[in-house]
This record gives C-alpha cells, structure tokens and sequence, in this order.
C-alpha cells in the first residue's frame, strides 16, 4: 500500500477508485496516496496529457520517456506501469531493454530523448548546451524539446510522490506486465 493511511471516502475520493477499477480491475495503491488530494491527481495528469499533446509525443514516445526516467530514478511502480505499456506499443523485449537503458531498436529521435531523460532525471543541472543539440540533430524542434523535457519533469514529481510516500506496485500490475519486464525492475520497493 503505501505509508499514509487512507483518507475517509468522500464522493470525489470514490470517483477516483471507480476509475481505477474502472480502468484496471482494481484500485491502484498509489492512488491511495493521492486520495489525500485528487483534485491534484487529476491537474497533474491533465498538465502532463496537454504537454503531451502538444509536442505531439506518441504513446511509443510517451513509453520511452517514463521508462527512461523511472528507471533512472529508481521508480519500480511506473517502470512496471510503463513498462508493460512500452511493450504494447512495441515488443516485451524491446521494453525490457529501454528499461535498462539500451537503444537497440530506437529511431535516432527515441535514442536521443531516452537521453535526455535519464539525464534530466540523473542531474537536471548536468545537462549541457550540447545535450540539447544532440535533441536538434535527431531531429527534435525546440518546441519539442520543451515538451519532452517537461513531460520528464511533472513524469519525475508523479514519481517522487509515489515513491517517498511508499506506494508499492500493486500485484496486479506485476501480473499484468510482461516477464520481460518484470524481471528487468531490479530497483525501488
């Protein structure tokens, strides 16, 4: 679960679990967490989902980015979650191999934002001008550029959320996600 206690059911609280188990079968233990607040949840996600759209990230994209980075920072819950996602849009193989941080089978734009992002995860302070023409020469426009990197950044306050207040993987999430992937999170709780 994770290290708060769950708050008293409210209306809004409610609709926040009949949406997991909406969508997954099962009330994620993370969003037990954000109970606590899930009118932040959701201008969280709302944010991520327009920086999103507006650089025009793929759902394959998406994948990489999150995986890059909740690998980088030791996020078991969303490299699993993303993970299991990433395989989806391509193979378990390849997901388990961006996992680890291989670029085998990435376009040269996938190689140069899974990066970026484990950069920007690792020591956002470390990144150098030449980093970012790295983005340019693989073809990423400066607009995109601001998007990946702040879809990174709120990607990165979900995840820091997540892991400080104890959310565990629930084992549904395990279940669900490939063998690949499963045995590729060897970090976090």
């Amino acid at each position: 679960m994770t290290f708060l206690a769950e708050p008293p059911i409210t209306p809004r609280i409610q609709a926040l679990y009949d949406a997991d188990v909406a969508s997954y079968g099962y009330v994620m233990n993370l969003n037990r967490a954000w109970a606590h607040h899930p009118d932040a949840h959701d201008a969280l996600f709302d944010l991520i989902g327009a920086v999103a759209r507006e650089g025009g990230l793929s759902m394959r994209e998406r994948g990489i980015l999150v995986t890059a980075c909740a690998s980088a920072m030791g996020d078991s819950y969303c490299s699993l979650a993303w993970g299991a996602k990433l395989a989806r849009e391509s193979d378990p193989a390849f997901a388990a191999a961006a996992l680890g941080g291989a670029a085998d089978g990435m376009t040269d734009a996938e190689r140069a934002m899974a990066t970026w992002a484990r950069k920007v995860a690792a020591d956002p302070n470390a990144t150098t001008e030449a980093d970012v023409q790295a983005l340019r020469d693989a073809g990423l426009a400066d607009r995109t550029i601001f998007a990946v990197t702040t879809f990174v950044a709120l990607r990165m306050a979900f995840s820091t959320v997540n892991d400080a207040l104890g959310a565990v993987p629930d084992d549904e999430l395990r279940a669900a996600a490939p063998d690949e992937v499963v045995d590729a999170v060897t970090w976090g709780r």
